[in-house]
């Protein structure tokens, strides 16, 4: 047999070594073996989908919470009105506007001023409502922030503004409600906006207004007559900012009684008041000036000597009111004697 045939016959395959089973993937001989795989199979597939379970229950509860956050902060933007930019000459001053326009050339208007400028814009914004019927000019009236609006206006920067839809009646109380919250807001200032109210309808009565705005009608009733002083009268003034509420009473007074000599009193000021401190303006309004014009008498001094020696004095001024100086000392005697004196004088004055 040649070599051929002898390799035709060779089985390589049994020749070449047979690898070793994994006894970890063996399969199992018996019945209860392959039941037991698998239970185990089973088993680990349990364990995987439990862990995915977990793993999506955590990924469940952050969601919820970062869900909750969410809307925990919504809601505390409820009723939120959101702002807009607008050009300050789409937005008109109110019909119970009561800044004097001395408030807009006031050192603290400039500081506002300045604050603004600094900020790019005014960051509390102003409030606004749309007019019903705007045409071709402002579409919009303030509500409160008429400062901050003039100061916009100036910079010439878009002013920073809630739009609100309200009626007359909450643009005056929101409007009255935030300007009195203001220290810098002038008693004069408040009797004009209180008598803008009155006098287009707002309310009828002080009192109702009072109720409305949660004031006592006592101080409405003083700002109220500070507001309606007689034109020249306000003119004595340098300003009807520096008018004051405890002033009222005593102008209320002077307007029932003596309008004429009021009025009359407020033109000579008004050309000389140079100098006049507010105070010394009421003061000379209120005061009637007839007292001061009479010509009076000068005082006289009469002198009492003894020994050449001037014992005491009498001076008598000219409306004959007069001051007795005794210049030496008296015993206890002396001053009973003069007590008596004095007493005799009286009594038969």
């Amino acid at each position: 047999m040649g070599l051929k045939d002898k390799a035709s016959k060779i089985d390589f395959a049994s020749l070449m070594p047979t690898p070793a089973l994994n006894p970890e993937v063996a399969k199992p001989k018996t019945a209860p073996g392959a039941m037991m795989a698998l239970a185990n199979d089973q088993r680990s597939e349990l364990l995987r989908e439990n862990d995915l379970l977990r793993e999506r229950a955590a990924k469940t509860g952050e969601l919820e919470g970062r869900l909750q956050s969410a809307v925990e902060e919504l809601q505390s933007w409820d009723g939120a009105k959101a702002t807009r930019l607008l050009d300050p000459k789409t937005i008109q001053r109110s019909v119970y506007a009561n800044r004097h326009e001395s408030s807009f050339k006031s050192e603290a208007f400039e500081t506002l001023k300045r604050e603004i400028k600094e900020a790019g814009g005014n960051v509390q914004p102003i409030k606004v409502r749309a007019l019903a019927n705007p045409g071709d000019g402002p579409q919009f009236e303030i509500v409160f922030g008429h400062r901050r609006h003039e100061a916009c206006s100036q910079l010439g920067l878009p002013v920073l503004a809630f739009v609100d839809n309200l009626d007359d009646q909450a643009l005056f109380e929101e409007m009255e409600r935030e300007n009195r919250e203001r220290a810098d807001l002038s008693a004069w200032e408040q009797g004009v906006m209180y008598a803008k109210a009155l006098d287009r309808g707002l309310y009828p009565s002080i009192r109702q207004l009072a109720t409305a705005i949660g004031v006592d009608p006592t101080n409405l009733s003083k700002a109220l007559v500070l507001a309606r002083l007689p034109a020249k009268v306000l003119e004595a003034f340098a300003s009807p900012l520096d008018l004051q509420f405890r002033w009222s009473t005593v102008f209320k007074a002077a307007i029932e009684n003596d309008l004429a000599g009021l009025e009359s009193r407020a033109v000579k000021i008004s050309a000389k008041r140079d100098g006049m401190s507010p105070k010394e303006i009421f003061a000379g309004l209120t005061t009637p000036q007839e007292s001061r014009v009479q010509v009076q008498a000068p005082a006289t001094v009469q002198a009492f000597e003894k020994a050449g020696k001037t014992v005491a004095t009498m001076k008598t001024d000219g409306e004959g009111r007069s001051v007795i100086r005794i210049h030496v000392g008296l015993t206890a005697q002396r001053q009973r004697e003069l007590a008596q004196l004095l007493e005799r004088f009286v009594a038969a004055g």
